[in-house]
């Protein structure tokens, strides 16, 4: 099985790709979707929509997992976040892969086993139960490792749950 997860972002969306073969989980690649900062919102959501689609062109995944927005004070940022999921929701689904949606804690509490874990400790087990020799980054990176480390965890909890 391999998943997909993403951290969206209207300047960075973070991605990364994991396989699950045998209960064994390994990296396939990890980095992060970049924006220019003096581009119109029309064109960042398009880069950001044809670099996914190019994404899933080369790695196919078989499902995705997608941060849920996460509010905080700042509602502008928070509105262009929302859009930048917006265009990963709707290249996933056009491209029939089913997704998941997860929130912040939901992600912090899969990887570390403590809701409100810092960004260090979900870092720190990214990169421990990926075995990966150094921290993924940007952290964009890693959290969307995180995100695809949490949609295998709910996706093997529900396989257990059905049978």
């Amino acid at each position: 099985m391999r998943i997909l997860g993403l951290d969206p972002g209207t300047a960075s969306t973070g991605y990364g790709i994991i396989d699950s073969i045998d209960g064994r989980l390994s990296v396939v690649t990890y980095g992060v979707i970049k924006t220019q900062a003096g581009e119109d919102a029309p064109t960042r959501l398009q880069s950001i929509y044809n670099e996914l689609n190019n994404l899933i062109a080369t790695y196919q995944p078989d499902s995705a997992g997608v941060e849920e927005l996460f509010f905080g004070r700042n509602i502008t940022t928070a509105i262009s976040v929302g859009q930048a999921r917006g265009v990963l929701l709707l290249a996933l689904a056009n491209a029939n892969i089913p997704i998941a949606e997860y929130s912040p804690p939901k992600i912090k509490d899969a990887v570390t086993g403590y809701g409100k874990a810092t960004k260090a400790q979900v870092q720190l087990m990214v990169r421990n139960l990926l075995d990966l020799e150094e921290t993924p980054r940007p952290d964009d990176a890693a959290d969307g490792l995180a995100v695809a480390l949490t949609h295998h965890q709910y996706q093997r909890y529900a396989a257990l749950t059905d049978s």
